[in-house]
């Protein structure tokens, strides 16, 4: 049967890698919120199956609904023992999918203002003064908890003010390009600047690249590859002209989509070398500090005299450890951190329920698969969770203050450049 879903059959040779012997099942968010196969991965897979010999209509809502409730946290990866690209799949069937079922009205406005500029610009700054003003904080104390959701978020990525100081580096290591990111630029703007600090504390110097774009991972995940295309094609502009030996990003979902660019526009013969040679260049912020150790830090009275250390949980971010395959390098970043005290939390690999635009347009699945990490940061006696992607960071902040705990969610970098600013010595 002639298909009508092409991206998808491009596709097919990932799809007959799975065996369906179910070791995904554990691994799956979704199957353990909902207890459905059709919400696993080995389901979703069939179902995909079933789209392209034409068992099942594409306009089907049945299977829009299960594959819609996919978090694409990639968690089944890391867990398949037949290499089965779950990721690709996944995006391929959104992006068939996407002619025959137009998204929501939602997430279609969301994308669209993250795709220009002229948009998101002045959307951050309104988000910045409802932060700032208190709005936000004020909003989720007295909606609902399902509502207040998105105000808590926002609320969650205050921080105090920047630090005055600047450290030295002699850039030994070679240069740096950093993706500033939309929300990261926008609403974690001391995250970047940390960033940058700790980049060249550990002996990096810093290019700017000028005209860089959001990454296209919210457009691809949600099956508007064209728009993702055409934001990749602007970036990989950008970080050329730049020049840079590496490309740092401190986002996991900008990370993992930078590097699989090349995949991206494989079928491009005018950007396809030109992606590929970029997507080599991307590094995650902890890989790149932890090639240099990172440098470690002491506090300023020295680490045996300086009082009550911060109980620190991490939290691995999904596309960091299951789609980046970094899993060490933020603990050596902590671990670099005299003032942090590194606690164990249970199931820190699993997915805390953000996924992008997920817990806006399916809050109630999020909702549910957020719940068991509240818990565990709860029996884990942290004060703070730190964790490498913007949206974890908002999922994990906005969830703590619903669920009236003290701790905090902050990026591993924050901690580092804390660290850095309490040490003994020339900055």
């Amino acid at each position: 049967m002639t298909t009508s879903l092409p991206t998808l059959d491009a596709a097919r040779a990932g799809l007959d890698k799975c065996v369906h012997c179910g070791f995904c099942l554990p691994a799956c968010p979704t199957y353990l919120a909902l207890e459905d196969e059709n919400d696993s991965p080995r389901g979703r897979i069939v179902l995909m199956h079933a789209l392209l010999d034409g068992s099942v209509a594409p306009d089907d809502p049945n299977v829009g609904k299960h594959l819609d409730q996919c978090l694409g946290c990639r968690g089944c990866e890391t867990a398949c023992p037949s290499g089965v690209p779950y990721g690709e799949l996944l995006a391929a069937t959104r992006a068939s999918l996407v002619v025959h079922r137009p998204l929501p009205i939602l997430a279609r406005a969301v994308l669209a203002v993250f795709a220009r500029g002229w948009l998101l610009r002045p959307a951050l700054v309104l988000a910045r003064i409802a932060r700032a003003s208190g709005l936000a904080a004020f909003i989720a104390r007295l909606l609902p908890a399902r509502l207040a959701m998105p105000f808590a978020m926002l609320a969650s990525t205050s921080r105090a003010a920047a630090r005055p100081w600047t450290p030295v580096g002699d850039g030994k290591r070679g240069t740096a390009a950093v993706l500033t990111g939309c929300v990261m630029e926008g609403l974690f703007t001391d995250v970047n600047r940390a960033t940058e600090r700790t980049l060249v504390q550990n002996g990096w110097s810093l290019r700017e690249a000028g005209g860089q774009r959001c990454c296209g991972a919210l457009h691809e995940h949600a099956g508007h590859r064209e728009a993702a295309r055409a934001l990749a094609r602007l970036n990989i502009v950008a970080f050329e002209r730049a020049g840079a030996d590496v490309i740092v990003i401190n986002s996991a979902g900008c990370g993992a989509m930078l590097k699989e660019y090349g995949h991206l526009l494989a079928d491009d013969p005018a950007w396809a070398a030109r992606a590929e040679a970029l997507g080599a260049r991307v590094r995650d912020v902890h890989e790149v500090l932890a090639q240099s150790g990172p440098a470690p830090a002491a506090d300023v009275e020295g680490a045996a005299h300086a009082g009550p250390r911060v109980r620190v949980a991490y939290d691995a971010p999904c596309h960091l450890q299951h789609a980046q395959r970094v899993v060490q390098a933020p603990l050596a970043v902590l671990r670099a951190c005299a003032h942090v005290e590194l606690v164990p939390l249970v199931d820190s690999d699993q997915c805390c329920g953000s996924a992008g635009i997920y817990n806006l347009v399916q809050p109630g699945v999020s909702e549910r698969v957020l719940a068991p990490k509240l818990a565990r940061i709860a029996e884990s006696g942290a004060t703070v969770v730190a964790t490498g992607n913007p949206g974890c960071l908002m999922q994990i902040g906005g969830g703590l203050q619903l669920d009236g705990q003290a701790a905090v969610a902050r990026h591993p970098v924050e901690l580092l450049d804390e660290a850095y600013a309490r040490a003994p010595g020339p900055r």
